[in-house]
């Protein structure tokens, strides 16, 4: 046994018992994830070494979506499983952070293949350990869950004002590009709409912040971008 875990994500049952054969066989432990949703949820909880991600899955979060979403979080291998072949498919999955792809249908001898291929190119080294809370004074935001609370008492955020404030929590104390932030949450045609960022900002820290006019948790380093500072700043 080489003790190394894959995360295999496929709506199709079929498929999923077939790949979770072929990897056994070859001696990896195997767990399963049916929707985007769930891969996420087993990224952080099983911590597997690979994962096995189809593009088209059942739900609101395909498998682009879901690569981008495991990135905030983590380096670990994926490897992309798609029966598209268009150039254009392959870049979104290459800037979703996948490693490689493997086109349906395709043999046992290729997947276990590319499997070695990236585990080698990845090596032996420990991946971080994903963030999924950060408490700031009284403010809690819960990754998991997806929930920001203030002294027990959830604060309600737009799709995009979390997903602002997701981004920024998952690279905490480290100052992020306007570029990085457009792109990461709104997409890379949205590269250069600076002042789109400031607003959302805006709203973002009237939301979380004592003082928005005097942000503690929101920093931002000027010309360059903002930072969700942890440091606990004094009552």
């Amino acid at each position: 046994m080489n003790h190394r875990t894959i995360l295999v994500v496929d709506d199709e049952p079929k498929l999923v018992r077939l790949v979770s054969e072929i990897l056994q066989v070859a001696g990896y432990q195997v767990i399963t994830a049916s929707s985007g949703e769930k891969a996420i949820v087993a990224a952080i909880d099983k911590q597997p070494d690979l994962i096995l991600l189809d593009i088209v899955l059942l739900g609101g979060v395909d498998g682009f979506e879901a690569a981008t979403r495991i990135r905030q979080f983590s380096q670990v291998p994926i490897i992309m499983l798609t029966a598209k072949i268009k150039e254009v498919d392959k870049l979104r999955g290459f800037n979703a952070g996948i490693d490689d792809y493997i086109t349906k249908p395709f043999s046992a001898q290729e997947l276990l293949a590319r499997i070695g291929a990236v585990l080698k190119r990845a090596g032996d080294q420990p991946y971080p350990q994903p963030v999924t809370e950060i408490r700031i004074n009284n403010l809690h935001i819960n990754l998991l869950n997806r929930t920001v609370t203030r002294d027990a008492e959830r604060l309600h955020l737009t799709p995009t004002e979390y997903r602002l404030l997701e981004v920024l929590a998952q690279h905490a104390d480290s100052v992020l590009s306007k570029e990085q932030l457009l792109s990461d949450v709104w997409g890379p045609e949205y590269r250069d709409d600076v002042d789109y960022l400031r607003t959302y900002i805006h709203f973002l820290r009237k939301k979380i912040e004592i003082n928005p006019a005097d942000p503690e948790i929101i920093l931002s380093s000027q010309g360059i971008g903002y930072m969700l500072t942890t440091r606990p700043q004094p009552e």
